[in-house]
């Protein structure tokens, strides 16, 4: 199932016509009102996932009636779906956007993880939504989970991309295989994560400097041009 074929659920209460029909979902107010539950409920998710979220909670930190959050989203599942959204949204403002401003090739791809690093470093306190989205919903089919891959699976697909586009550049080895490049990256963010987060291991950057290290040398070839390592700080 496709997150743009979700069906809505029944009519809701009268309550909750009443401020449908008080603050329309196309007007400009009801835009506004409706980002802002939106960011709220990020930040909710950020810290209790995307399975701790619920309308009543998200009405409480807006000041709102339970009724008024509904007739924005009609359901929780509608909330946690435009969580994920938003969330993949500021991913790509801040990873992905900025990365494709270098040139194709290792500086892309060194862009993109550095990036990536810099958003970890701060969500090392936050949480991911990837993260525990994929752990909450990982067995449980439906359009929560769709909108979860869906966003992972797009990311992914870059990331593959800058690889393949560096290795026809010539900065990787003609042999480098990079869909598999592309899992040792990915699979370094994921132990990154866990050591950070949940062991507190206070060498994780220096473990995170190394790894991608390792990965340049595995599969980088000696006429690649030699920018070194990208870093990234934990402040």
């Amino acid at each position: 199932m496709s997150v743009s074929s979700i069906r809505r659920p029944a009519p809701p209460s009268t309550d909750a016509a009443v401020a449908r029909a008080s603050e329309p979902r196309g007007s400009l107010k009801g835009q506004q009102t409706k980002a802002a539950i939106v960011d709220a409920a990020l930040r909710l998710a950020s810290q209790v996932g995307l399975e701790g979220l619920s309308i009543g909670a998200v009405a409480a930190i807006m000041h709102m009636s339970k009724s008024g959050v509904f007739a924005h989203f009609g359901a929780r599942e509608e909330l946690q779906i435009s969580v994920v959204r938003e969330y993949f949204h500021r991913f790509e403002q801040e990873v992905f956007y900025p990365a494709m401003q270098q040139p194709r090739g290792m500086a892309r791809v060194e862009a993109l993880f550095a990036n990536w690093m810099t958003r970890v470093v701060v969500e090392i306190q936050s949480g991911c939504i990837f993260i525990s989205g994929a752990v909450a919903f990982d067995d449980r089919p439906g359009p929560v989970r769709d909108a979860l891959a869906d966003s992972v699976n797009t990311w992914l697909g870059a990331l593959r991309r800058a690889v393949q586009q560096a290795r026809e550049q010539g900065e990787l080895r003609a042999d480098a295989d990079s869909d598999q490049m592309a899992f040792e990256i990915h699979g370094l963010i994921l132990a990154l994560h866990y050591e950070a987060r949940f062991l507190n291991n206070p060498g994780w950057l220096a473990h995170a400097h190394a790894g991608f290290a390792h990965i340049l040398a595995t599969y980088g070839c000696q006429s690649a041009r030699a920018g070194g390592t990208p870093t990234f700080s934990s402040r």
